[in-house]
């Protein structure tokens, strides 16, 4: 079992961003469990949290990774990220003060440094891993990157970097990320511009506070003005920048990715296929379980014949759960609803939808000595008959969990079809025995 983890103390990496050269001062924050990575852009009238994820990525015309949402954006993440997933974080917080993170010297090092600097600390919350069952590939051209299965504890990621110019050739790297020294290995690894292509952003008005010393050029016989740190800087700065893009996920992955050629685009576009399998893979109850039966009874209360979920597939901090129900011809009550014609009964399905609430619940009370007992149910509409031999996928959404209260909305469905749907209140009681 591998733990979530945070960081011990906030610590602040502060410098001018790569594109803008406006001064930003970065602090990391520790994060609870399920958190997940949240950009916090503290500069604006009200602070705007922005996660790391996929569905927040900003279309850019330039190559990088930047996070937007409604009228906040923070450009060039993707150092940040790769510290953060290199050194195995789950949960952080990341505030900004302007509207691009410090470029420091073109790598992830300065903010490694300071994360290790905090101190990592384990957390009470088991890892959610995405393992990766069948191939997804992405291809453009010349480039391609794939992720395909691999080691079950660990990613493994194999980088092939060709260019025609002969300070650079062709490099291959193959980096296991649970395994290998990721702040040794690949921190250190900057960012690398052609000649051509410097001049380029130059022209456009982009990083004019920048010369050959801060920003590693290339030419035909080496770098401008610099010293590579590796003979292979460029792969490996490009394995980096995978790493940084896969956060994007929310979720670390396990298996194996293959690049060749490839870039942020085709990078953005593998996590863009990778989400959709996960979220196949909630609608269809597969994958591995977040919890079994055993968790799940050390939960809940509940025991035969009166326990309605077998396990929990997803469980996204404490705002949403999917759990499942199988459906057999030996559960009790079909001896009399009905004898010829076995059907579920409604209040049954609720109750299940209910259990799965109070499970989603408890992460969010299980420190505060309550427990979430039914108080009522709005809304509630039976939509399809289920019958022995179906599976009930199960979804809780918490609206809100107060201090006396909370509230979900929930649903049932067999295959495509909603069996049910209800939104169902409770009451927060002293969980002490009576």
């Amino acid at each position: 079992m591998t733990m979530q983890r945070t960081i011990a103390k906030s610590v602040v990496v502060e410098g001018p961003g790569l594109f803008s050269g406006v001064p930003c001062r970065l602090c990391f924050q520790p994060a609870p469990e399920d958190t997940g990575v949240v950009f916090v852009r503290t500069d604006m009238i009200t602070p705007v949290e922005i996660p790391a994820e996929i569905e927040f990525l900003a279309q850019r015309p330039h190559r990088t990774t930047s996070l937007s949402r409604d009228s906040a954006s923070v450009e060039t993440v993707e150092h940040v990220l790769a510290a953060v997933t290199g050194l195995g974080i789950d949960n952080l917080r990341v505030e900004v003060s302007a509207g691009e993170v410090p470029s420091t010297d073109g790598s992830c090092l300065p903010f490694a440094r300071a994360l290790l600097e905090a101190g990592l600390e384990e957390q009470d919350v088991e890892k959610f891993v995405y393992r990766i069952e069948e191939p997804v590939v992405v291809s453009d051209g010349d480039m391609m990157l794939s992720a395909l299965p691999g080691p079950s504890d660990e990613l493994e990621v194999i980088y092939d970097l060709e260019y025609e110019m002969p300070s650079i050739g062709r490099q291959v790297l193959s980096f296991r990320l649970e395994r290998d020294d990721f702040a040794e290995q690949l921190a250190p690894a900057r960012t690398f511009l052609l000649a051509e292509e410097a001049k380029l952003f130059q022209s456009q008005g982009l990083g004019k506070h920048l010369s050959t010393r801060d920003v590693l050029v290339m030419q035909d016989d080496g770098p401008m003005d610099n010293e590579l740190r590796f003979p292979d800087e460029h792969v490996r700065h490009k394995v980096v920048d995978l790493l940084g893009d896969l956060t994007l996920l929310g979720r670390p992955l396990r298996g194996r990715v293959v690049a060749s050629r490839s870039g942020h685009a085709q990078n953005h576009e593998l996590v863009r296929k990778l989400s959709r399998a996960i979220a196949e893979t909630r609608q269809t109850g597969a994958g591995e379980p977040v919890m079994d039966i055993r968790k799940i009874m050390r939960l809940l209360p509940h025991r035969y014949p009166f326990l309605m979920i077998d396990r929990i597939v997803t469980i996204e901090g404490d705002s949403r759960a999917v759990g499942l129900k199988n459906v057999t011809i030996n559960e009790p009550y079909f001896t009399g609803h009905y004898p010829t014609l076995p059907i579920m009964p409604g209040v049954m399905i609720v109750e299940a939808m209910a259990q799965l609430s109070g499970i989603l619940l408890g992460r969010k009370l299980e420190h505060t000595g309550k427990v979430a007992v039914l108080l009522s149910m709005d809304r509630v509409k039976m939509r399809r008959p289920v019958r022995p031999g179906d599976q009930l996928v199960l979804e809780a959404e918490a609206l809100h969990a107060r201090s006396r209260t909370g509230h979900c909305r929930c649903k049932a469905t067999v295959g495509n079809e909603i069996a049910a749907e209800a939104e169902i209140k409770f009451m927060l009681v002293d969980s002490e025995p009576i």
